[in-house]
């Protein structure tokens, strides 16, 4: 099956297609799309993935055709930051 890993900065993005077994996981896709090696910054143990836009565990299974999102951690409280115009 194929699916895509996507992660972006404030300065790149990264949209990685790859081949998957039936029944491979989350964590599985962003491991065979080396985006790790490409963004070292990256910590599965404390950002959420995600698949359009729906948080989901490393250990789930994906379906054919999604769309593996790993979200950045916030850095500003959305509370307290003044709305830009």
């Amino acid at each position: 099956m194929k699916v895509s890993v996507v992660y972006a900065t404030a300065a790149k993005q990264a949209l990685v297609n790859v081949e998957l077994p039936d029944g491979a996981t989350v964590k599985q896709a962003i491991e065979r799309s080396g985006i790790l090696g490409r963004f070292p910054d990256i910590d599965l143990e404390q950002q959420k993935v995600g698949i359009y836009g729906k948080v989901i565990a490393l250990d789930a299974a994906v379906p054919d055709g999604a769309r593996v999102e790993i979200y950045r951690p916030i850095t500003a409280d959305p509370k307290t930051v003044k709305r830009r115009e």
